[in-house]
């Protein structure tokens, strides 16, 4: 007995995937993609590692199909790859989420928590949710080895780290600095410039603004501004009054026109004279000021006024008032070093007069800029700095984000309410509280809400503060050029992230502050002595130890900590005995060349140095696989995909520590892809409540509809708006598509037994729609190819599901149902099962990538039967080979327009609404040529059945037939004429019926417009034909189509007929009859059906398999059937 076909009772996505994962479990068949392709031909992809301590989120689904997709295509096209997963382990989204589990802070790590215990406590958090991870990876298809994953919190991943970091330090690439950085005072640790420019770290909030009134010390005043009665003030502009009370200058522009005015304070009424840019008065007396131009006008003021007066007296330059002095606005505290420096008006380039007053509040605590301009000044302007009470100089705000003791009433107030704990932050901000200060002291011209944008931490989304910091950094600003370079060479997808955003950012990009003040990470292998003249940079667990025997000998040190391990020895045994975290290597006392203890620098490094370094950790070179690295045999990747969040991320780091340490790229090709947001296009949140599950929604839908619902809607590097009825309408279309037109391929292989034993047909002995479906496949196959090459999985998917929906099923499964139904198994049977299977077959190949459960069912179904290959699983199987010979370009041509024409007769249909069963007599074309006239008559039957028309009228001169209207398309034109359009529109409008029948022959018309001659071409103009009584028309670009809507009293009865068909075939369906049973089919009587049946009987009866057909008055057990004026009961019988 032959093999048959498996057969299915209806479409469950869920169910295929599950039966495939057992199936490649069992078989290890993701290993075997590996070991049955030459190590000769790599294909190297690089994991970006997630961090285990979250759950996993729809857009996780996304991410991995990306990744997944050419990881697969490039295991058809026979190249090895492999792939490793690996874990992100530390940093601050780990160490945050464990202070929340004991609800401590990070003051209390030392304290009440040892940080041994606290490091545990992370380590164990890390790997909380691997199993829901795991789950994750393998529903959704993902093949990576999660068997032997690099983590990064391994001896050996940060060995290999460290490594790096000492290459870095030979080089002189990395430099310890005070500066002023960012700060997350709620995250504990500074941060570097490429986690501050991570997408939505810059949000729009409302500050309370201030522009504050410095007292002038008169005396330092130019001469023309002693001589002005009363006080003078200087007007300077702040977002963040809580770094006033750190004032220590104003900063001016040289060449800026400044003016003094004299008014009256808003607040206090007091008379005022004050100094600010002459551009910005009038953005600063706008509203309730007017200006005056007598002096003498402002005694006329009264403080029950609405409108408070104004005049300008004096005008100079920035020059002229540098170096003069004011009293410190809020004198809580002084700078400990040389506050007689401070308090000074200096110059700086960076001040403009765009905005605020053209006088810069300058505290050189809180800002980069305020720094260095302070610096510059001679004598320099010192920072406010006060002494703790360890006598060490600390800023007037602590680590936590408080003024210090300092600051009288305003002590341990938090400087923003964000820090505040849930429900304990007061209702006025200290920026509140400072300015109603001001106000009372005749200290504040103006305050007022002012919305800005605002740099936030990337983890605790809580506002940064810019801090002076002792730091290490990496000289990125040695290297930047290089890496621009390099960059340039790197395929980006899409290529405005790699030019722009990444390319722009590496111009200006700055040096890599690597410090982390935190106890959950990498530390950072740099021993120093206390007085910072002599350092020592570790580069190894064996160096570590040499440096330990000396300490020992030294005796600073009892014993060599690490005297278990043992140097050489890469077992991963041997490794566990130690660990290089922070509570053990803090332990670690090192000796000096001169003699002098040296303690471990107390930073841990950037977390994102840790992915970063993960090309060359994950093998743990160079200490292991140093072939693999330095044979560029696994470095740099081909490709590698993540979120374009990475690319201020884990694409940077990678590139950086690539060029600094390799003088190389450290990936080729590279896809960012957009955000996965809801259905509205919002981010979707459990706060919000419209995250979708990625469990849930793989239960129901299945991974395969899952992916390539997120594959085909939208480019990966678009942000995708995701519907989740996107996924069923892709199982309906798509899947429910191909799945149709396979259970009715193996419904009939079944019942001719066919399995594909024949001898393969020639392409030549074949019909000419089987030349043409292998045609359209081998151009998709050509397509698809080039898709997947230039890493555009949407293009592939809409192509694949393009042929599968429009060619394979709607047009060579429909117009070929009858050889598969009707007839003896001969020549033209085989022919259209060996062309389907054939389509079937490649058509699963094509789509494996993306779909790779499904299309691995599919194909084991189709190759189980057939033997035609001998692969277990179609991921073991060899791409499609495009063969060219099989392409017929002009009978694709002349298919298409056979499908345009029949798309264009159907729209008119339904327009009028006359249903396709309903037999219509003829369609009437224009031709343009005799080439038109041969394409449209080899596919003139083919229209006629799929359209259901008697016959086709092609017309040479349709002018005394259809009307045509001609109008500008304005789309087009528009860009091109601009001002002209008018005129070129009443020329195009002017155009006669033989000036339209030209434009649609020639595809160009010229014309005289405003003296010029001016070419249109067919694109650049809209034809269309007007409706002619009896007829509908429709237009296609150059195409016109007439169709005759006249239903006769014969076509009427034919069209009856077919409905009659329709029913009796869903009637068959339903009772579970066989397609080859034949039956009896009973009627009650129904005189517009009998006339019907009289004029169609044979018909009937040979699509039916009727062999007897009956009439009776009464059917008391038939099934209703109602069309058009019928309304009678059917019964069938088997015979």
């Amino acid at each position: 007995m032959s093999k048959k076909f498996r057969e299915y009772k209806g479409l469950n996505l869920t169910k295929v995937a599950d039966e495939t994962l057992a199936f490649w479990e069992k078989e290890h068949i993701f290993e075997k993609s590996i070991s049955t392709r030459s190590e000769n031909k790599p294909f190297v992809f690089f994991e970006g590692p997630p961090s285990a301590n979250g759950l996993p989120g729809i857009h996780h689904v996304m991410a991995r199909a990306i990744k997944d997709i050419f990881c697969r295509y490039k295991t058809l096209q026979g190249f090895q790859v492999k792939r490793k997963a690996g874990w992100d382990t530390h940093g601050l989204p780990i160490e945050l989420g464990v202070e929340k589990e004991l609800g401590i802070t990070k003051e209390d790590i030392g304290t009440k928590i040892t940080v041994e215990e606290y490091n545990e406590a992370c380590k164990k958090a890390v790997m909380r949710y691997t199993d829901v991870w795991n789950d994750l990876t393998k529903r959704v298809g993902y093949w990576v080895d999660m068997e032997d994953p690099y983590v990064t919190y391994k001896p050996k991943y940060m060995e290999t780290v460290w490594w790096l970091l000492a290459q870095m330090y030979k080089k002189d690439l990395i430099y310890k600095g005070y500066t002023i950085q960012p700060y997350s005072p709620k995250a504990g640790t500074g941060l570097s410039s490429h986690e501050l420019n991570q997408p939505g770290t810059y949000q729009d909030v409302t500050d309370t603004s201030a522009v504050a009134q410095f007292k002038a010390v008169k005396n330092t005043l130019p001469k023309m501004l002693q001589n002005i009665d009363g006080d003078v003030h200087f007007l300077a502009w702040t977002t963040t009054p809580w770094t006033l009370p750190s004032n220590t200058a104003l900063t001016v522009g040289k060449k800026i026109d400044y003016v003094l005015v004299k008014s009256f304070n808003q607040y206090t009424f007091d008379p005022i004279n004050v100094v600010l840019a002459k551009n910005l008065v009038g953005k600063q007396f706008s509203g309730k000021y007017f200006e005056v131009e007598n002096e003498g006008l402002l005694a006329e003021y009264n403080e029950n006024d609405k409108k408070i007066p104004f005049i300008i007296v004096k005008e100079f330059k920035g020059t002229d008032i540098l170096e003069a002095k004011y009293e410190q606005l809020l004198p809580y505290a002084l700078p400990y070093l040389n506050p007689e420096n401070a308090f000074r008006v200096i110059a700086g380039d960076f001040v403009t007069t765009e905005d605020g007053t053209g006088i810069v509040h300058t505290a050189p605590t809180f800002g980069a800029d305020d720094a260095m301009v302070a610096k510059q000044a001679s004598p320099e302007v010192p920072p406010m700095l006060v002494l703790d009470h360890n006598g060490n100089p600390v800023p007037l705000v602590d680590l936590q984000g408080r003024f210090t003791k300092h600051m009288g009433e305003y002590a341990g107030k938090y400087v923003k309410n964000e820090y505040y704990n849930e429900g304990e932050a007061p209702e006025r901000s200290l920026d509140v509280e400072i300015s109603i200060q001001l106000k009372e002291e005749n200290k504040a011209f103006h305050v007022e809400k002012y919305r800005h944008s605002y740099p936030h931490c990337w983890r605790t989304d809580k506002p940064i503060l810019y801090y002076p910091l002792d730091s290490w950094f990496i000289k990125v600003t040695d290297k930047r050029d290089r890496m621009f370079d390099l960059n340039n060479t790197i395929n980006w997808k899409p290529k405005s992230t790699g030019e722009g955003r990444f390319g722009n950012w590496l111009k200006n990009a700055n040096d890599w502050n690597l410090s982390r003040s935190r106890y959950w990470g990498i530390p950072l292998p740099i021993w120093r002595t206390e007085d910072g003249t002599e350092e020592i940079m570790i580069g190894s667990v064996e160096e570590l130890k040499n440096e330990m025997h000396k300490s020992v000998k030294a005796g600073f040190m009892k014993e060599d900590i690490f005297s278990d391990f043992e140097v050489g020895n890469m077992s991963e045994e041997n490794y566990d005995k130690i660990d290089i975290h922070k509570n053990v290597v803090d332990a670690i006392t090192l000796v000096s060349p001169k003699g002098q203890p040296m303690m471990r620098e107390a930073d841990l490094i950037d977390v994102w140095f840790d992915s970063g370094s993960m090309p060359y950790a994950q093998w743990h070179y160079p200490f292991e696989n140093k072939e693999l690295i330095d044979d560029k045999k696994f470095f740099p990747a081909d490709f590698i995909a993540e979120g374009v969040d990475q690319t201020r991320g884990w694409f940077y780091t990678l590139h950086a520590i690539g060029t600094m340490v390799f003088d190389s790229v450290a990936y080729k090709n590279v896809v960012s892809n957009g955000l996965v947001l809801d259905k509205e296009g919002k981010k979707m949140s459990k706060r919000l409540g419209n995250a979708v599950d990625p469990f849930e929604t793989m239960d129901k839908y299945g991974a395969d509809a899952t992916r390539w619902y997120m594959i085909s809607n939208a480019n990966p590097w678009d942000n995708l708006k995701f519907d989740i009825e996107g996924i069923d309408e892709v199982r309906r279309k798509f899947f429910g598509t191909l799945y149709n037109t396979y259970s009715f391929f193996s419904l009939y292989a079944n019942l001719d037994s066919f399995t594909y034993a024949e001898e393969e047909i020639a392409l030549k002995d074949r019909p000419e729609i089987d030349r043409w479906i292998l045609s359209e496949l081998n151009t998709l196959i050509k397509n698809v190819e080039k898709f997947y090459e230039e890493y555009e999985p949407t293009k592939a998917a809409r192509a694949i599901q393009d042929f599968v929906g429009e060619n394979l099923s709607n047009w060579f499964v429909r117009l070929s149902r009858r050889r598969f139904w009707k007839g003896d198994y001969e020549h033209d049977k085989i022919s259209a099962y060996q062309t389907l299977y054939t389509c079937l077959l490649n058509v699963a190949k094509l789509a494996s990538p993306i779909a790779p459960f499904f299309m691995d069912n599919l194909y084991k179904d189709l190759i189980s039967v057939s033997g035609k290959e001998n692969f277990e699983s179609i991921h073991l199987a060899e791409f499609p080979k495009y063969d060219e010979s099989l392409v017929d370009a002009k009978l694709e041509h002349k298919m298409q327009q056979a499908q345009k024409i029949s798309s264009m007769v159907l729209s008119l249909r339904k327009k009028e609404m006359i249903k396709v069963r309903q037999p219509l007599q003829r369609i009437m074309i224009p031709i343009l040529d005799e080439a038109d006239r041969e394409e449209i008559l080899a596919v003139e039957n083919l229209i006629k059945s799929e359209v259901n028309v008697k016959e086709i009228e092609l017309i040479d001169d349709a002018s005394g037939i259809l009307v045509k209207t001609i109008k500008p398309n304005f789309k087009v034109l528009g860009p091109r004429f601009g001002k002209d359009m008018r005129f070129v529109a009443q020329a195009i409008q002017n155009l006669s019926q033989e000036d339209i029948a030209i434009v649609e022959k020639q595809g160009d018309i010229s014309l005289i417009i405003n003296e010029n001659n001016v070419n249109l071409t067919i694109d650049e103009v809209e034809i269309t034909s007007q409706d002619i009584e009896g007829w509908l028309v429709a237009n296609q670009g150059s195409l016109t189509v007439a169709l005759d809507v006249t239903i006769t009293d014969e076509l009427r009865k034919e069209g009856n007929a077919r409905e009659l068909i329709n029913r009796v075939q869903n009637l068959r369906k339903e009772t579970g009859l066989d397609v080859t049973d034949k039956i009896k089919l009973i009627i009650q009587k129904n005189d517009i059906l009998e006339r019907s049946i009289a004029a169609n009987e044979d018909y009937i009866k040979t699509e039916t398999l009727t062999n007897e057909l009956v009439f009776l008055e009464l059917l008391e057990k038939g099934t209703e059937i109602a069309f058009d004026e019928v309304n009678t009961k059917i019964l069938i019988e088997k015979m």
